[in-house]
């Protein structure tokens, strides 16, 4: 492309609202086998930040008139007048900068007006996680035998939550200890073995409980065929304040559970990595606890 080809070029780009780019964006995070959630979120971002900008310049705004200055002054009133988060601040800032870089890769600017901007110090939090006593505790409270099994099923596997629930008939081998998850977090596939503990578990759901219905369905209802994440975190909310628990329950907590658990009992992070099908050793790191005790006992080894 020549000089003035390029300048043509850049001339029909800076006419395109930023609103048209926010959707290309979305459409090439599609085409790259984004997860849909992750997409969701990008879409649910973008939205917001065009907003803010449509009503700061009152009317529709190209992408060139965007400066750094009006990111900021989004992020800060994210912060200072909606009382976000520093993590859903960063979280925001997070998508601009995706949004910038793949603007940039594709000639629509040359211009990254999200990169001087530095993220907010967010506090580390300890995660919430259940271990094996509050486990019996909660699964014994259940009434509901398919959440039930849903609820020891994440314990022993640290599945997410849709992992599981899109799981068929073929995907579980309980005669080979073997579950396939062919559709992981960013199109992934990985094989996470069946526990001992939970293999006669997966055996009475599917010769028992299991209802006789068409569905492909590993986990499914007689009236819908599967099962909704919505109402295993509705039945864990229930179970936990029968039980009076001031801790929240939900589907990913099971998940962080069986994380944590395996940290506890000194299981390599590398393996606790491949079972959660992370890329990044990085977010498996975030699952590990340190409590008081074990402290102590590490300061007692020097």
């Amino acid at each position: 492309m020549t000089t003035i080809q390029h300048h043509i070029h850049s001339q029909k780009e800076a006419n395109i609202p930023f609103r048209t780019y926010i959707a290309k964006f979305l459409e090439g995070l599609q085409a790259k086998n984004t997860s849909n959630e992750t997409i969701s979120g990008y879409k649910k971002d973008l939205e917001m930040i065009n907003r803010f900008l449509e009503e700061r310049y009152n009317g529709i705004v190209m992408l060139h008139d965007i400066k750094t200055q009006d990111l900021e002054d989004y992020l800060n009133g994210l912060s200072r007048e909606r009382k976000y988060q520093p993590a859903s601040v960063n979280r925001h800032l997070c998508t601009m900068r995706s949004f910038y870089n793949f603007a940039i890769k594709r000639d629509w600017t040359n211009v990254h007006a999200a990169a001087p901007i530095d993220p907010l110090k967010a506090p580390t939090k300890e995660r919430t996680y259940i271990d094996e006593k509050e486990y019996h505790e909660l699964v014994q409270a259940i009434d509901h035998p398919t959440i039930k099994t849903i609820v020891q099923f994440l314990f022993y596997t640290g599945l997410r939550i849709a992992e599981c629930l899109n799981l068929t008939l073929d995907d579980v081998d309980i005669d080979n200890l073997n579950i396939h998850v062919k559709h992981g977090k960013g199109d992934k596939e990985r094989n996470v073995p069946i526990s001992a503990k939970l293999s006669p578990i997966l055996t009475e759901y599917k010769d028992i409980i299991r209802p006789e219905i068409s569905s492909k369905r590993f986990f499914a209802l007689e009236k819908t065929g599967k099962v909704s994440d919505v109402y295993v975190n509705y039945i864990l909310h229930k179970t936990t304040a029968k039980l009076g628990w001031k801790k929240v329950i939900t589907c990913h907590i099971l998940r962080h559970s069986f994380a944590s658990n395996l940290v506890k009992k000194d299981v390599h992070v590398v393996h606790i990595q491949k079972l959660l099908g992370h890329s990044d050793l990085k977010t498996t790191s975030r699952y590990v606890h340190s409590n008081y005790d074990q402290l102590a006992k590490a300061v007692a080894v020097l």
